[in-house]
């Protein structure tokens, strides 16, 4: 007798695979929660500079900076950068070795070092003439949805002096992170903890994120409204200094003519634009910035030239 009600043999039945969740992603530095806001504020100009980048191989690249400025004398600058053949993502080579040394002879320099696959290292030296200002080394390792940082500052064992900060991010869900930092000092005769809890929200076309500790509140809203506006509102509150700064940002940009424009209004009645402009085939980039103080009455402006 034949199937009267016209149902398929079960053995015929299509069978459904289980739903896989797609894994969370890493979060992310710490350091870079508002990052995407900030790259949308123009950068403080001053004075001419002209800025001179030789590529001399695959892993090493000089460059060479004079600044003239009428808040100070002219300065030079030496920068020099290595990097290795360990290339985890178009921004991240290892190791990696940058220093930059003035005319004084005051040198910055970083190390940056992958231990593991998930482990990396970090190393900073400051210094002013011959005297050490700052070192610095941090731990940071990256899980599949966290990552978990560790950084000790100008430790002194004689002095009993120490900086320690730690960083935890975890990714609860594909769009919000959270997590906390724990900054811890102690030198003779004063020691003390500040704790601050951040979340960051991203969307398809904007990021929200929030830093709120007892030392005050940073938080920060980035807006993509298409392949050329970028938007950024930045609130900054600090308890220590009974400060609070609201800032808005804008980033434009019009790639037939090679130009790039970045503006900035803050609550303290400061505006400010930085526009950089592209000379193809040459390999120079010029920038015009401008940034009036109304409260202060302070004006600065600033031209640079970059090669290469």
């Amino acid at each position: 007798m034949g199937n009267t009600l016209g149902l398929a043999p079960m053995g015929t039945l299509l069978r459904r695979s289980p739903r896989r969740e797609e894994p969370l992603p890493n979060p992310g530095s710490f350091d870079e929660l508002h990052r995407l806001c900030k790259d949308v504020f123009p950068a403080q100009m001053e004075g001419v500079k002209l800025v001179v980048n030789k590529v001399l191989s695959s892993h090493f690249q000089v460059a060479h900076t004079i600044h003239m400025s009428a808040l100070g004398l002219p300065g030079y600058h030496l920068h020099a950068a290595y990097a290795g053949d360990w290339q985890l993502s178009p921004t991240e080579v290892f190791p990696t070795v940058v220093g930059d040394m003035d005319s004084s002879g005051s040198l910055n320099a970083q190390v940056l070092l992958l231990l593991a696959e998930r482990l990396r290292a970090k190393a900073v030296f400051q210094t002013q003439q011959a005297k050490f200002l700052t070192w610095q080394f941090d731990g940071e390792y990256r899980g599949d949805d966290f990552t978990a940082t560790l950084t000790l500052g100008n430790p002194d064992l004689i002095g009993e002096s120490v900086i320690m900060v730690a960083h935890f991010l975890q990714s609860l869900t594909h769009r919000l992170v959270l997590g906390g930092e724990l900054v811890y000092h102690r030198r003779p005769g004063e020691e003390g903890a500040i704790l601050t809890l951040a979340g960051k929200y991203s969307a398809v076309h904007w990021v929200a994120t929030l830093n709120v500790g007892s030392g005050g509140a940073h938080a920060s809203y980035y807006h993509r409204a298409n392949e050329q506006v970028q938007v950024g509102v930045e609130f900054e509150a600090n308890t220590r200094l009974q400060d609070t700064t609201f800032s808005f940002g804008y980033h434009l940009t019009l790639p037939q003519a090679n130009m790039v424009f970045r503006g900035l209004v803050d609550s303290n009645w400061c505006v400010g634009a930085v526009l950089e402009k592209k000379m193809p085939p040459l390999p120079v980039t010029l920038a015009l910035g401008a940034f009036l103080n109304h409260w202060r009455n302070r004006f600065h402006c600033g031209f640079s030239i970059t090669v290469g």
